[in-house]
């Protein structure tokens, strides 16, 4: 790709983009970047983390430096991910769908797409990732100049590998997760550092390289990628023991509270965010031993998320000190909604290294407040994700809310157009997907822009559709009993009002089968259309 900065014409006349796909910037941002002075970019992603986690979005768990990013930057309400780790960050690297860039059903390689770093070191970034990949290729190889991280799933966050001397031997899924270091790749990574914890050692190596590129006349990007709240349930004792005993109030006063600082806050109204039922587990029902053990899991789960905003809060302080932080647009998200599976590996406590434990249903119901289901579902509990961008030169009237629909797909998008970057119609030889997202500028600078294109869903048992205000989802193969449905296996579909009915109680698809039918169909020709490309 030509590393030239382009006019807005050029651009896209260059990377033969229409219109739709990228909205004009504003006036200052395009006389920024024609002199040379594009925002560094900062994202950061969280790992399976529900809705209302952080202290911004109704949290009692303490997230400082989210919740300063929040207040003087954008929350966004309607921010969307795929239901599962690996296609959602496929998206957010590709700006097209899981299934159009073969991280559909499993993790393997991009294919006919570009990632974020190679369409912005193209463009004269420098670009750099720490942590969680969830692929089958070392990022190393797709754009990025430096790379320290976890190329697998999920793994113990105080040894990733075979047990050092000295310490109980580490709770393990699989013993050879992949783990690379620039152009290495280490399968299994046992780390030499006895004070090693993954979300500790992924903002360490982030701010090494800031250290080192920071200073650069060029524009920096990098990802950041934790593997936190994922399960194993693992954190430093003085983190856990900060709210250790808070949540034996149980699950339904935990949730009640969450709920009623949200609507506090004006994040949400209580008209169209109805609080959804609980998970059938009643805290009452628990015995005592029970209750101390469900206050630990979630005390570890807690601490987790404190940590990592800790080091959030190091990484920014680092910008800070080198005199970026007024032109660097941080975003932050996470790649699904908490997560109901259950994991039970080892026999240490929960929190330990020897003990892989998750946070199971109940607390992930608390998570994902006020709405319903969970990580692989369609539903809004799996797909929608607190969201949160700062950017002090670029965000026009700060500490607002946004309820743009947004989706992982957008990052590239945006990004290419804050950066003037080219998104190609070839790359290495490799014809690549036309762009699928939509520049979220406008949202950023607080001008109304609806979005122009439908936005779909297809992971596991689950798929959906949304366009406009109207959502279409379901849930397994279940023979649907309305007219709306043919005898063919289709699933049941429901139909939600999404400017009445965020929380999706209000099922409209026998009021609407009309609807059902058109939305139905744009899902299936969107998948047709994937599969031929």
């Amino acid at each position: 790709m030509d590393t030239r900065m382009h006019t807005r014409r050029g651009f896209l006349k260059a990377a033969g983009i229409g219109a739709i796909a990228l909205a004009l910037p504003g006036r200052r941002l395009a006389a920024k970047a024609a002199a040379g002075e594009r925002p560094n970019i900062v994202l950061i992603l969280a790992d399976d983390m529900g809705w209302s986690d952080l202290g911004c979005y109704g949290s009692e768990i303490k997230t400082p430096n989210l919740d300063r990013l929040a207040a003087g930057g954008v929350r966004f309400t309607q921010f969307y991910n795929t239901a599962k780790c690996f296609p959602s960050r496929a998206c957010l690297l590709t700006g097209v769908y899981a299934q159009q860039c073969g991280m559909a059903r499993g993790y393997d390689k991009i294919t006919n797409a570009v990632t974020l770093g190679e369409v912005l070191r193209s463009a004269g970034y420098r670009t750099l990732m720490t942590g969680k990949h969830h692929c089958n290729e070392n990022p190393y190889d797709r754009g990025f100049d430096r790379y320290f991280g976890l190329r697998d799933g999920a793994c113990n966050f105080f040894n990733p590998g075979k047990q050092r001397e000295g310490e109980p031997k580490p709770a393990q899924k699989r013993p050879n997760r992949a783990w690379c270091i620039d152009d290495k790749t280490y399968k299994p990574y046992t780390p030499p550092e006895k004070d090693f914890y993954t979300t500790d050692y992924f903002a360490k190596y982030a701010i090494q390289y800031l250290d080192e590129y920071g200073k650069e006349k060029k524009p920096f990007f990098l990802y950041l990628a934790f593997n936190a709240p994922h399960d194993p349930m693992m954190a430093w004792p003085e983190d856990i023991a900060k709210y250790q005993g808070k949540y034996l109030a149980g699950y339904e006063k935990i949730r009640n509270a969450r709920y009623k600082r949200m609507l506090d806050m004006g994040l949400i109204d209580k008209k169209t965010f109805a609080l959804s039922p609980r998970e059938k587990k009643s805290w009452d029902s628990l015995s005592d031993e029970q209750k101390k053990t469900e206050d630990r899991r979630m005390a570890v789960y807690a601490a987790m998320i404190d940590r990592m905003d800790q080091n959030i809060g190091k990484v920014l302080a680092k910008i800070k000190e080198l005199g970026k932080e007024k032109n660097t647009l941080v975003f932050f998200c996470s790649d699904n909604g908490g997560s109901a599976e259950v994991v039970r590996i080892g026999k240490g406590e929960i929190g330990n290294i020897d003990r892989w434990s998750s946070v199971c249903s109940a607390w992930a119901n608390v998570s994902n407040s006020p709405f319903r289901k969970f990580k692989n579902y369609s539903h809004e509990g799996g797909i929608c994700t607190s969201a949160i961008a700062s950017w002090p030169e670029g965000i026009k009237n700060p500490g607002r809310i946004s309820s743009r629909a947004s989706h992982f797909i957008d990052f590239m998008a945006t990004f290419a157009e804050v950066g003037g970057a080219e998104y190609p119609k070839t790359f290495r030889g490799e014809k690549i997907t036309p762009l699928e997202g939509e520049s979220m500028l406008s949202a950023l600078q607080d001008k109304s822009a609806d979005r122009k294109k439908p936005l779909f869903w297809q992971w596991s048992r689950g798929k959906a559709v949304r366009r406009g205000k109207w959502k279409l989802v379901c849930w397994g193969s279940k023979m649907a009993k309305t007219k709306t449905k043919k005898a063919s296996g289709d699933p049941a579909w429901e139909l939600y009002d999404m400017e009445a009915d965020r929380t999706e109680l209000n099922d409209l698809s026998k009021a609407h089968p009309e609807i059902v039918r058109e939305l139905a169909d744009l899902h299936k020709e969107w998948a047709a259309r994937c599969k031929q490309g």
